[in-house]
């Protein structure tokens, strides 16, 4: 059950990632947090996450504006180091309440509950106009790095920000969307190299079958959004994605997930 779940969730993700203002990371990883403990649903996303970005990178890689990769993506790297180390760190932690409900046991836990808040932020930063107009000037590439890299690694969040520090960097949409794919692969490659140190015991190991398959479901939900619709923002889409983030996060903010 849980493999056509997470198939048809990819499929569904990565065609509203064209028109909804979501990433296909904010859509896809609370729906493998309900299958998977927090760590290693991150984990999963991020190699789907990867792999999406790859192919668009060889559709649009050769808009990259090099310099601005230079200035935002090298603080990226290292502080997605330091975000995907923050995760496992936090992973680690103890349960901070233990419950019951009908017999069954949860736990809420320290990264149930920072995960959770970064879902609600992020759903927020994308669903309230007043957000989508916040831009910064080029000289804070740099700064706009250092910020999508950690959060990136630390949860898997790091389109809004990246989005936002590079509107104002006089590129092209074509630059604009290739430069952005080529940073987020430079992030997704670094936080990876430090999930994998924890691979074997969150036992992703044993799913490759299935990111397998989310992967190729994600070319496919990318294929059939882009026939269907061009990149339009629809308002009803975003509060109906939102509602749903924000559901997720309440019950794994609450220890239910």
């Amino acid at each position: 059950m849980e493999f056509l779940i997470i198939c048809v969730s990819a499929v569904i993700a990565s065609g509203l990632t064209l028109f909804s203002g979501f990433g296909l990371g904010t859509l896809l990883m609370p729906v493998f947090a309900i299958f998977f403990p927090v760590d290693t649903a991150v984990a999963m996303t991020a190699v789907v996450h990867l792999f999406n970005n790859l192919f668009k990178l060889a559709l649009l890689g050769r808009y990259t504006d090099r310099t601005v990769v230079f200035r935002f993506g090298l603080p990226a790297i290292v502080t997605a180091f330091l975000g995907a180390w923050t995760l496992l760190y936090l992973s680690e932690l103890a349960p901070l309440v233990n419950y019951q409900i009908a017999g069954r046991d949860f736990q809420i836990t320290p990264v149930k509950i920072i995960i959770s808040i970064l879902m609600v932020l992020f759903a927020l930063f994308e669903l309230i106009p007043r957000f989508e107009k916040i831009s910064f000037e080029k000289r804070f590439l740099p700064v706009g790095g250092i910020l999508s890299g950690f959060f990136g690694g630390l949860s898997g969040h790091q389109g809004a920000l990246r989005s936002a520090f590079l509107v104002r960097s006089g590129l092209s949409k074509e630059g604009f969307i290739g430069t952005g794919v080529a940073i987020a692969c430079l992030v997704d490659v670094s936080r990876i190299s430090i999930y994998s140190t924890h691979l074997p015991t969150a036992g992703i190991n044993d799913n490759g079958l299935l990111l397998s398959a989310a992967i190729a479901s994600a070319f496919l939900g990318a294929f059939i959004g882009n026939r269907l619709m061009k990149k339009v923002t629809m308002r009803v889409i975003q509060i109906i994605v939102s509602i749903m983030l924000f559901g997720i996060a309440l019950g794994l903010g609450a220890g239910l997930i």
